[in-house]
Formats: C-alpha cells, sequence, structure tokens
C-alpha cells in the first residue's frame, strides 16, 4: 500500500493516479452517496480542484482506496475561496450556510480538507490501516505546506476515525443533514501530534 500527495506540478510523475483519485471520487460521491456533482470522463471534479490544492491518495496495485483534498483557506478561484466559506457565505445551494460556529477563516496557517472518502470496494480487513495511512499522509502532506490546523467537513463518525491515530478533533459546528450523511464541520490540531 502506497500513499501519495499530488499536485499540479508533480501530477506528471504519477501515471494514471491523479485521474485514478478522480473516478474513485465519482464513484464515492456520485454513484454511491448519490451527491449530484460535476462530472467528465468518469471523473467527479469541482471549482476547488485547482493548482492550489493538494490530493493525498491511498493505493495499492493502481487501485485508488481512499482520498482527501487539501486547499489552503488562502485559495482564490474566480469568486470561489474553499468550500466551507464559500457555503457560510451562501455559494452552495446544497450545504447549509450554518456549518461552522464562526467566520470561516482566511489564514496560511489553516488548510481545508475536503473530498475525504475510502472507497467502498477497498477490502474490509484493511481499512484500519488505510485509514491511518490517509491520515498519516494528510498531516504530513498539510505540514509540509505549512498548515498547522485543517478545516474538514466530514462524516459525523469522525471520533471514531481520529481517536485511533492520536489526531486531536476539534468540533467546529453542529451535526447536520448533508444531501443524505450526517456531517460536522471539525478542526485538526496539527501541532499536537508532530512525530
Amino acid at each position: 500500500m502506497e500513499m501519495t500527495t499530488l499536485s499540479f506540478e508533480n501530477m506528471h510523475n504519477h501515471g494514471e493516479l491523479f485521474a485514478n483519485l478522480f473516478r474513485a471520487r465519482r464513484e464515492t460521491f456520485i454513484v454511491e452517496h448519490k451527491w449530484t456533482l460535476p462530472q467528465a470522463l468518469g471523473m467527479e471534479y469541482d471549482q476547488y480542484d485547482t493548482p492550489a490544492s493538494r490530493w493525498v491518495a491511498v493505493h495499492e496495485f493502481g487501485q485508488v482506496l481512499a482520498g482527501i483534498r487539501l486547499t489552503p483557506t488562502t485559495a482564490r478561484c474566480g469568486i470561489y475561496t474553499y468550500m466551507i466559506r464559500d457555503a457560510q457565505r451562501g455559494l452552495l445551494e446544497d450545504i447549509p450556510t450554518n456549518l461552522l460556529d464562526q467566520e470561516a477563516p482566511v489564514a496560511d496557517h489553516i488548510w481545508e480538507a475536503s473530498r475525504i472518502f475510502v472507497a467502498r470496494d477497498a477490502p474490509h480487513e484493511k481499512r484500519r490501516e488505510i485509514h491511518g495511512r490517509l491520515l498519516g499522509e494528510m498531516t504530513r502532506a498539510a505540514r509540509a505546506n505549512g498548515a498547522t490546523w485543517l478545516l474538514c467537513l466530514i462524516p459525523g463518525i469522525w471520533p471514531r476515525w481520529l481517536k485511533p491515530y492520536g489526531i486531536k478533533g476539534i468540533p467546529g459546528g453542529p451535526m447536520m443533514d448533508i444531501e443524505g450523511s450526517r456531517n460536522q464541520c471539525v478542526w485538526l490540531d496539527l501541532t499536537s501530534n508532530l512525530h
């Protein structure tokens, strides 16, 4: 099992991995969860998949098992910034504006983690390892880009995901139903788990 952090600068070094990550996102978010999202060529994407972002992939033998998108909270592309902030600003019709208990931050040391998934067909017996590797590479990649905090909109079972790996999560907003699944904004403190 491998972990790779992809960017527009390095994607050419990883063959089909970047496209396979977007294909796996489509399978998770459009096919499995039935979310209405942009898609083309069998891949899911949105306005936040820009050169400012990084993408973490856990993969094995060409199959993407899990992934996360990391975006700086300082990002801008036209009227868009990052998903949580744009939802709060009323720019995203499927996400409530009250998802965060405070004004969404814009700071170099805070990044957003979004499009977090573990593929439905990832082997059940490897899921704990997949979660650990995904969270480990997410933490490493975010820190390498100067982040000390991550702001995430993640499934409501996040305490079960984070606790075994020593990552401290702090609720950042109410638990809410978004397109049929329970989600919550969560702050991840990357300073408390330095190794």
